[in-house]
């Protein structure tokens, strides 16, 4: 088997529900996850703020 190409450290913080934030080695400034649309739906909350859903960032690195 080979090496790993790369490990990533990653630090998630539960704010208030259902804000979340991804600190991730390398970048300075957190990464804001939340609810949003449908899923904000799904769950029945009304966010405070509206932020991607982690489904959202998965979705987007497969495409990439």
């Amino acid at each position: 088997m080979s090496e790993p190409v790369a490990l990533t450290k990653i630090t998630i913080e539960q704010d208030k529900p259902p804000h979340r934030l991804a600190y991730i080695n390398g970048f300075e400034k957190p990464f804001h996850y939340g609810v949003h649309g449908g899923v904000k739906e799904f769950y029945g909350v009304e966010p405070e703020v509206e932020y991607p859903s982690t489904l959202d960032h998965i979705i987007a690195s497969a495409g990439g």
